[in-house]
């Protein structure tokens, strides 16, 4: 996909494509804000206050009113907007020209019911306000029901109370909800081979339950062979996938492997808004693009040539992600200089101190990361080579002092960038 760039000027318009209510508000601010942030929420309600009531678009606007609105600059915005295309809230249609043309179209939120019984939403929900306030807003949401047994239902039907004598027909909208768009986590020819055979599995695994799978090991981090293994678990008499079981295994599995925790939705690498300037073709520039572009846990398997991390080093990555919120360039950076210091060994006591000093600075780049990262190191050497009353020789990470000029590579360096880079094409 091309990069396009968000300009103050760039135009846009918003278009409705359901009924929105004021529950959908609540519900917005009550479920989907501890899973999205609360500048992803001013958007949509920004957006949809741009929309007339008895209008389905809107007039043009620029970005510059969004941006004198929400007081945020355009990165912010665009990494604001892809989490509601994210959480299919929003689809957006792009159009080049002397001044770039956006369409935003708005769809509604899960009613409380299809939230509380997503497969993710619910999860991550959970996972990220704790549960004494889920259980809360359980309460809050929950509908009773009166028992109408012993009663008799004499409502009366549309046909018997009125008569149609409508000569007119009328445009109307209707309730529109977006599905979420996730790329194919499941070989799913692999997982029905490797099913028990005797059952027709091309009529079980429909569409909706190939979504559900994928869904279930997006949220999860399942690969096809840990999903096949829970199927089985699945498996009724008839043979049918069971899907709350399904849900309930793949939880469990995951809690097992994660001392009871649940995931939650994080970066899988740099967000936009906290990259460096493009075109920087120094030698440091170069390794910068790297941490900014690869996620964590490929950035470590490529430590360890191309072999899956431990389960031991997957939960310091979550730790460092999940827990501390560190940025994933900035992880990228730690997991570098943790396993230069420490004979290619991610130690988790190292790690959890320089990432807990790392936190209360507030470091969010790759560039400021790698500066505490040379900064600590100085220390450390003048420290040890003071009480050794000698030099000492340090090992460092192949950024270190390696300042952000324009200078011209050698053709060695060429080479030897071009084939870190190509590792993460």
């Amino acid at each position: 996909m091309k990069l396009i760039t968000l300009l103050p000027a760039d135009q846009y318009m918003v278009a409705n494509k359901t009924i929105l209510t004021e529950v959908d508000r609540r519900n917005l601010v009550s479920l989907y804000e501890p899973i999205i942030g609360s500048l992803a929420v001013s958007l949509y309600l920004t957006l949809w206050r741009d929309l007339d009531r008895l209008e389905f678009v809107s007039i043009y606007y620029t970005h510059h009113h969004l941006m004198t609105l929400l007081k945020s600059n355009l990165d912010q915005i665009k990494l604001a907007r892809e989490t509601l295309e994210a959480v299919g809230l929003m689809k957006t249609y792009f159009k080049a020209g002397d001044i770039n043309s956006y369409i935003y179209e708005l769809y509604a939120p899960l009613t409380a019911k299809e939230f509380f019984s997503h497969p993710i939403f619910h999860v991550v929900l959970y996972n990220n306000i704790g549960k004494f306030e889920y259980e809360l807003l359980q309460k809050e949401y929950q509908t009773y029901s009166i028992d109408t047994k012993e009663y008799e239902d004499i409502s009366k039907q549309l046909d018997v109370v009125f008569t149609s004598s409508m000569e007119h027909s009328f445009d109307t909208i209707g309730r529109e909800v977006l599905p979420l768009q996730i790329q194919d986590q499941i070989d799913f020819d692999f997982l029905l081979s490797s099913l028990p055979k005797g059952v027709g599995y091309e009529k079980i695994l429909g569409k909706r339950m190939r979504e559900l799978i994928n869904q279930l090991a997006f949220l999860y981090q399942l690969d096809t062979s840990q999903m096949c293994e829970i199927i089985r678990l699945t498996l009724n008499e008839k043979g049918n996938i069971d899907k709350e079981a399904l849900r309930l295994q793949t939880r469990k599995y995951y809690q097992y492997h994660h001392e009871g925790r649940l995931p939650t939705l994080i970066y899988r690498t740099q967000p936009e808004y906290l990259k460096s300037p493009k075109g920087d073709s120094s030698k440091r520039g170069r390794i910068i693009e790297v941490f900014e572009n690869t996620s964590p846990y490929d950035f470590l398997k490529d430590k360890y040539h191309g072999v899956k991390p431990t389960s031991r080093d997957l939960k310091i990555l979550e730790m460092l992600l999940v827990d501390l919120g560190l940025k994933p360039a900035v992880i990228n950076v730690l997991i570098d200089y943790t396993l230069k210091k420490n004979n290619n060994k991610l130690s988790s006591q190292f790690i959890e101190t320089v990432a807990g000093h790392w936190r209360r600075s507030g470091v969010e780049t790759a560039n400021d990361a790698m500066l505490l990262a040379e900064k600590a190191n100085k220390r450390y050497v003048k420290q040890v080579s003071k009480d050794q009353k000698r030099p000492i020789a340090s090992d460092e990470p192949d950024w270190f002092h390696e300042t952000i000029t324009k200078e011209e590579m050698s053709e060695a360096e060429k080479e030897e960038m071009a084939h870190i880079l190509n590792k993460y094409q």
